[in-house]
């Protein structure tokens, strides 16, 4: 083989090494504190929300109805749960809830007043619990090895029947480490699937930490 072109398969396999472990800037996001209270039946949001979900074998709960990451919930008592990048929703074979997702597709966030009388998603435990509306959240960076999320727009139906529209927003922690999943919600706290007039805003209850704050989080380890 020729010297020069075995100089061209080196550089070629130089620059592709180095495609493949750079790493660009990402948005960071701190993990928003428990703070788990009753909103009521009111409009709730949109909020900013993000789920320290950086363990690889420990689910994260989350429950709309008092708007926070809860600890040992009941069966009943969560909406939608969070490991690294999984997502899943209470309700299916197995799950106590009456959950479940379906995406909302090209739908713009603001602007989506109700939610549809559809068949929602639910969870299903095969090897690993998916929820498969929700599953492929992400887009996967090949060369940068990031995910990055997807514009949709989620209905979800909530562990006891209500309604929320979700957007995922984030992925990552402060100094690029997984699991700091980042969303908004609107939640309807009073029943019916009527999210408000687009532009509507509802009460705000929680609101995601501002990432200067000096206090360390549970993905800085």
């Amino acid at each position: 083989m020729p010297a020069a072109l075995v100089g061209i398969i080196v550089v070629l396999a130089v620059a592709l090494v180095t495609i493949s472990f750079g790493r660009p800037g990402v948005e960071a996001h701190v993990p928003t504190p428990p703070n788990p209270s009753q909103v009521g039946e009111t409009l709730v949001g949109p909020i900013v929300y993000t789920v320290d979900a950086t363990s690889t074998d420990a689910w994260q709960f989350f429950d709309f109805s008092r708007g926070s990451v809860v600890g040992d919930p009941g069966a009943r008592d969560w909406d939608l749960a969070f490991r690294r990048f999984h997502i899943i929703a209470n309700g299916g074979p197995g799950f106590s809830g009456d959950g479940g997702v379906i995406p909302l597709e090209d739908a713009d966030f603001d602007a989506v007043s109700e939610l549809p009388d559809a068949a929602y998603v639910e969870t299903r435990v095969r090897r690993d619990s998916v929820n498969a509306a929700i599953e492929r959240w992400y887009a996967y960076g090949w060369t940068s090895h990031l995910l990055t999320p997807h514009p949709t727009v989620y209905g979800v139906r909530t562990a006891d029947g209500r309604y929320a529209k979700v957007q995922l927003l984030g992925y990552y922690c402060p100094g690029a480490q997984p699991g700091c999943l980042t969303f908004r919600y609107v939640y309807q706290g009073a029943g019916g699937r009527a999210l408000g007039a687009p532009g509507e805003t509802g009460t705000v209850v929680n609101r995601e930490p501002d990432p200067r704050d000096p206090t360390p989080s549970a993905a800085e380890r």
